[in-house]
């Protein structure tokens, strides 16, 4: 169950993100469902690892569930251990609003891949793998996927058809007029990411942009305007009225 509920957390974090199932819920729905999935998943992990005190053939001991491969501890172990630490990690500081809490939180893929590496492995020293397989790859896919195409560029996912390219602009590329409401916007790097010569975060936290960048920059603008999840930015055509 930890393992279904942490596949499934992975992929609406990545849908939330990057604002794909806006469509279907709005912002707040969606993030609220990722919350909800992500929760679950940490307390049936956790649940998960404190089970381990309790075997009664080779329990393992309570600091081995914090300190990996001490005490003749196992390579598939340290791999849950480290994949739920990191979690935790992620979970703790989702609510920060430090602009470090978009590099904390990517952690939170590392610790979904280990913890899927833990898994199978489990399965693996148990003899469980023939019957689990199946439904293990079912929800391991879709995870993958989803997080592959999450740090795909943009250009290149609308060359293969996963998104849709801007309408096009006919005779010369107009230039945008860019606006932030600082109110929502929470410096996720999301923006700075996707268009680095318009937007920037300073290092004492302030988001410093291009309020009319160059007409070169506007798909990329517009590509930092899809995926702010606060959907703080707004971006308008140079000529209309703000």
């Amino acid at each position: 169950m930890a393992y279904v509920a942490m596949c499934l957390a992975a992929c609406w974090g990545v849908l939330t993100a990057t604002g794909w199932v806006r469509r279907i819920a709005g912002r707040a729905a969606s993030r609220a469902a990722h919350q909800v999935l992500a929760t679950f998943a940490v307390v049936l992990a956790g649940v998960h690892a404190v089970s381990f005190l309790l075997l009664h053939n080779g329990p393992l001991a309570a600091y081995q569930l914090v300190v990996p491969l001490v005490g003749g501890g196992e390579v598939r172990h340290a791999l849950g251990v480290v994949g739920l630490e990191l979690v935790l990690a992620a979970s703790v500081t989702a609510a920060s609003l430090h602009r470090d809490w978009l590099r904390l939180h990517r952690l939170a893929y590392v610790g979904v891949w280990l913890g899927a590496m833990h898994a199978w492995l489990g399965a693996s020293a148990s003899g469980h793998v023939a019957v689990v397989w199946l439904g293990g790859i079912t929800v391991l896919m879709p995870a993958v996927t989803l997080t592959v195409l999450r740090f795909l560029p943009p250009r290149l996912l609308v060359r293969v058809g996963v998104v849709e390219a801007d309408p096009p602009v006919p005779d010369e590329p107009a230039g945008v007029r860019v606006a932030v409401d600082h109110d929502r916007c929470r410096h996720y790097l999301l923006c700075q990411a996707q268009a680095p010569r318009v937007f920037r975060v300073l290092d004492d936290g302030r988001l410093r942009y291009a309020r009319n960048p160059d007409a070169d920059q506007a798909a990329q603008v517009r590509a930092a305007e899809r995926v702010c999840p606060m959907r703080a930015i707004r971006v308008d055509a140079a000529g209309a009225r703000p």
